[in-house]
């Protein structure tokens, strides 16, 4: 019986922000208290098929998110996290896998199409400029999660057809070179996607909407006064509907406390926006120091930081050698072992 595990990842394309730490970083921190083996993938190859061009930032941002990681709570004693481009086994299983996905498939996956669309800039309108290796992410993620045996995957309801052609990858292996790899179950996570600060359903980075873990104070006090409110509200001592308000959105997040005093206040024309923001910002603050704390501890030490990698690494590494040896027995292409054994 294959050891069942947990594999999750996140691109290292910027800085965390309250979307990754309550949609995935939560998650994650329950997980890794779990019997199974809980890999952490920051996955740096993966940035580059759409990043190929700026490989400093690549780099830079590999560390700043193994920081942001750490001071969210996440414990290397307990989650092996390692860098994706330094585990070679993932390269070769990816092209492994890349005979058993036509490119029609690979363009009917509704995640791609999706990024795609997204990414005009780089790709064309109509997709006429996309690489192999973007187009191909989800052979490199099916690589990813059967290297570490990882039959558990937490995902967002977006991801699930990338999961899906994982399992699609697994059976047609197992259905050509035998009972080998596992096929991977979904862990749902009840966390929806956290808004942005100008109301957009998606918190991001390019979109200017998004207060991120190493924010300082300065930059926390302009983005939340800046924040969308009920537009109906003209006068201090107008009633509001908290429930439109991207203020009350973010007090529900970090001060349950006052939460019903909040709202209630709002609602009958109690409360200005100005002083309701200004509370959010005291509450922001004060949720954010202990990760900050830690970030600025991590940023003062960046040994522990590359021994952390280091460790989590080499261990990713163990787990996908043992089960490249089993993929290339099936496959029939350990030549020198067939041989000794011949002997």
């Amino acid at each position: 019986m294959k050891e069942k595990s947990i594999l999750t990842g996140i691109r290292p394309t910027g800085n965390m922000h309250l979307g990754h730490y309550f949609g995935a970083v939560q998650t994650w921190k329950q997980l890794q208290d779990r019997e199974e083996p809980f890999y952490l993938e920051i996955a740096d190859v993966q940035a580059l098929t759409d990043h190929f061009d700026q490989p400093d930032m690549v780099h830079k941002n590999v560390v700043e998110l193994a920081i942001d990681i750490l001071s969210c709570g996440i414990d290397p004693k307990k989650t092996n996290i390692f860098i994706q481009s330094m585990v070679p086994e993932i390269a070769e299983l990816t092209v492994f896998y890349s005979n058993l996905v036509t490119i029609a498939r690979l363009y009917r996956n509704p995640t791609v199409k999706t990024e795609m669309h997204q990414k005009k800039e780089l790709f064309g309108d109509k997709g006429e400029g996309i690489t192999y290796g973007f187009l191909g992410y989800p052979i490199s993620q099916a690589a990813d999660i059967t290297a570490f045996t990882g039959v558990l995957v937490p995902v967002g309801e977006d991801q699930l057809p990338l999961l899906e052609q994982c399992r699609e990858i697994v059976r047609k292996f197992n259905h050509i070179y035998g009972e080998t790899l596992l096929e991977p179950e979904p862990i749902l996570s009840d966390n929806k996607r956290i808004k942005g600060l100008d109301g957009n359903e998606k918190m991001g980075k390019s979109l200017g909407n998004a207060i991120f873990l190493s924010d300082d104070e300065d930059t926390i006090v302009k983005k939340i006064m800046g924040a969308v409110t009920d537009s109906n509200k003209i006068k201090k001592d107008d009633p509001a509907n908290p429930d439109i308000c991207m203020v009350y959105y973010y007090h529900k997040l970090v001060n349950s406390e006052n939460l019903n005093v909040v709202c209630e206040e709002c609602k009958k024309g109690k409360r200005g926006c100005v002083a309701c923001k200004k509370e959010l910002i005291a509450n922001m603050l004060k949720f954010l120091k202990p990760i900050q704390d830690k970030r600025k501890y991590y940023l003062e030490h960046p040994e522990i930081i590359e021994q952390i990698l280091k460790d989590g690494t080499e261990k990713a590494q163990a787990k996908a050698k043992n089960t490249m040896h089993d993929i290339k027995q099936s496959m029939q292409i350990d030549y020198f072992n067939r041989q000794d054994e011949a002997k």
